[in-house]
């Protein structure tokens, strides 16, 4: 019988896991709030995986995407900035370790690399050796298929799209640096300049009765209704996040960009306009145009991926 394995994405406002197949079907999923704390983390991925378990056959292995730099040998989170930065240091298999039989497999890596594996596997990257992925989503994540090598880099740093400055004088980012393509385009980012607009007591829909700023899904939302606040904080985000995408077209020249992440959810609303964008930037040195694409998963949670990280070590 093919194996299932459990897909665990450890993401800034939710973790999600999903047990699954060898064919990439999701077979039942949970998910909860990320908590804030260390103790709070550990009996809330305990739970989730434990549910998992309940549902069917045992799986044979664990696999989870996380935010930051992951020793993959390990599963040691070596750097996290940001609300996760409890989890520096820690042995994801370990924290895992008291809810699982003993033997099953557990591994981790960056949560957009486990993503690319996914859809290498059965989204938009299979049959491919050159790939750009981005997951945009809680910040900005990054991985790059080269040559049919998934890239790593010396220190492990390698596809972190998200820290790449596309504003010298911009804003300071949770990574040290500034102006960095995620304090442009993500989900906070987004957020951050309609709460602006609003404290401005500029005239918007985005503007609730119940005074809570609007999520980033209401932003866009707002947008394709022709607010015209909403449609400049969602046009200059796309413009930003285009040039850094045609910027690393030249770099990598990839066959196809696969964008995924929670903010992918507003579909051609996002994919139109970028495609457009990066496609008039990059099209007189490429001589073609590049193929700017959503993800091919049937879950692009991120579960997937980890899913297939999780089977990828399970076979070897």
């Amino acid at each position: 019988m093919d194996p299932l394995v459990i897909g665990l994405d450890i993401g800034g406002t939710r973790v999600k896991a999903a047990l699954v197949d060898a064919n990439g079907t999701v077979l039942a999923s949970r998910q909860a709030p990320t908590p804030d704390a260390i103790n709070v983390f550990v009996e809330t991925i305990g739970d989730l995986v434990v549910e998992l378990r309940r549902e069917g056959p045992a799986a044979a292995a664990v696999g989870i995407g996380c935010k930051g730099i992951i020793d993959t040998s390990s599963s040691r989170v070596v750097t996290l900035p940001g609300t996760l930065h409890y989890l520096e240091g820690a042995l994801l298999s370990e924290l895992l370790a008291p809810c699982l039989p003993a033997g099953c497999q557990v591994r981790a890596d960056n949560d957009a690399r486990a993503a690319l594996l996914g859809e290498m596997l059965w989204g938009a990257a299979r049959g491919c050796n050159d790939v750009l992925m981005l997951t945009l989503g809680t910040g900005v994540g990054g991985a790059v298929l080269s040559g049919g090598h998934v890239l790593r880099g010396a220190s492990g740093v390698g596809g972190h799209i998200g820290h790449l400055t596309v504003d010298p004088d911009g804003v300071d980012c949770i990574c040290g640096n500034r102006g960095c393509l995620e304090t442009v385009f993500s989900a906070r980012a987004i957020e951050s300049e309609a709460a602006a607009a609003i404290l401005r007591g500029v005239a918007t829909s985005l503007r609730r009765a119940d005074g809570v700023s609007p999520s980033c899904a209401e932003v866009f939302a707002c947008a394709g209704c022709e607010d015209a606040v909403a449609r400049h904080i969602v046009d200059r985000a796309i413009r930003v996040l285009a040039a850094g995408v045609a910027g690393l077209v030249h770099v990598f020249d990839p066959e196809r960009v696969v964008i995924g992440g929670q903010i992918a959810e507003a579909g051609e609303a996002l994919l139109e306009p970028l495609r457009r964008e990066v496609q008039w930037r990059t099209r007189g040195l490429l001589r073609r145009d590049v193929t700017v694409v959503g993800s091919g998963l049937a879950d692009p949670s991120g579960v997937l991926g980890a899913a297939a990280f999780a089977l990828r070590g399970y076979s070897e």
